[in-house]
């Protein structure tokens, strides 16, 4: 009897009813990509095993603007969660869905230039013996990365940037700048933004030498605020059962809670590494992967149709995860926030998240539109028989 649980980065369907306070209003991660799909030469999204699990019936829900998408009965679970963070971002997803909602707000740098308070900017040039930071200012990572590239490679001053999310985040080359020198600088950063109350530093590291050249690499490095109550990882532990996290799952959790670490480059190997660990891992445990390609690499870039392929690609793997349940296994496919390729800007958006559960004795059905994150949770501690959380109501 085990959890595996997959988190599909980015991939909401549908926007929830205060997303308006977010500007997000009418976005729709998964309806927009099925949408463009089938209006363009490409033809219509291809994920059948996803349909069947009941996807298209849990975006229906979450959105009955948007047409249901079938393929015969459902064979899992299926239905849509809803938020009680206050935010939009990776840590205030994925600390839910393990039972510890975000109560408070974030810390967020305001959308002026410079965007960082100057005391924190020149703690950091002080603390990081750096001769200036690049940027200042609210960015996406690979423009940034474009339009000051070579400054950086030029002056030795790292590239320092925000987004809509709660964070402080750091692009410098891994050769001219060095790459454990960037992950020490991160590790100085984090104690600096900590009374700002900013929930991750980003060690954005990349290659190249000269515009058109550059292109971040897979050594990103999250350093998130450690969770202020246990989740229900640091109860599986605490209760001596196996949690492995794949990719960036120790970082967002600041690796509290998990007991093996499996770093993996890009969706394809994130899946392979899952299947390995869902064949290998012992009875009570837990594995949990981030499939991050969706956010970083369509989502924020706006590339609809690439989406749509990491979709199918993801898709084709899904009968090989099957294969490698045991009988009393639970799988959820689901998701941290939505990250709509059509809409304008590149920051995340305000959206409910799929909860598609399945396993080979786990029923069939709706259930419905979810309170919270955190039924999630809820529902794994009620699988392994772990105590229950204080938030969220098993669906099992």
């Amino acid at each position: 009897m085990r959890a595996i649980i997959a988190v599909l980065d980015s991939f909401g369907i549908g926007a929830l009813p205060d997303a308006d306070r977010f500007g997000d209003a009418g976005s729709n991660t998964f309806g927009r990509i099925a949408e463009g799909c089938a209006k363009s030469p490409r033809g219509p999204l291809q994920i059948p095993n996803l349909l069947a699990l009941g996807l298209g019936r849990a975006a229906h829900e979450a959105d009955p603007s948007f047409a249901e998408l079938t393929n015969g009965p459902a064979t899992g679970l299926y239905g849509a969660g809803r938020e009680l963070s206050k935010g939009k971002d990776t840590p205030s997803g994925h600390w839910e869905m393990m039972g510890l909602p975000v109560e408070e707000d974030w810390g967020y740098f305001p959308k002026t230039v410079p965007t960082f308070p100057a005391a924190l900017t020149e703690a950091v040039i002080r603390e990081g013996r750096l001769p200036g930071i690049l940027g200042d200012c609210h960015a996406s990572g690979t423009e940034i990365i474009e339009a000051l590239g070579e400054e950086h490679i030029r002056t030795g001053k790292p590239i320092c940037y925000t987004s809509a999310d709660s964070v402080y985040q750091i692009a410098a080359h891994e050769t001219h700048f060095g790459l454990e020198r960037l992950y020490e600088l991160c590790h100085i950063v984090r104690t600096l933004v900590d009374p700002y109350r900013i929930g991750r530093v980003i060690a954005r590291p990349f290659l190249g030498e000269r515009v058109g050249d550059f292109k971040r690499t897979f050594n990103r490095h999250d350093y998130a605020t450690p969770p202020y109550r246990p989740t229900v990882l640091d109860m599986a532990k605490a209760a001596e059962r196996a949690v492995i996290g794949i990719g960036k799952i120790p970082d967002i959790f600041a690796h509290s809670g998990v007991t093996q670490e499996i770093r993996a480059d890009g969706n394809d190997a994130i899946f392979s590494t899952t299947i390995a660990q869902t064949k290998a891992a012992p009875d009570g445990s837990i594995v949990f992967a981030n499939f991050v390609d969706f956010d970083t690499l369509f989502g924020h870039r706006r590339n609809l149709f690439g989406y749509a392929g990491a979709l199918e690609a993801f898709d084709t793997r899904i009968p090989e995860l099957k294969a490698a349940l045991r009988p009393d296994d639970l799988v959820i496919f689901t998701a941290d926030h939505g990250c709509d390729p059509t809409w304008a800007g590149s920051d995340h958006t305000r959206e409910h998240i799929p909860i598609l559960a399945f396993g080979p004795k786990i029923a069939t059905g709706s259930i419905g539109i979810r309170s919270t994150f955190a039924d999630i949770g809820q529902s794994v501690v009620k699988h392994l028989g772990l105590a229950p959380m204080p938030v969220g109501t098993s669906f099992l």
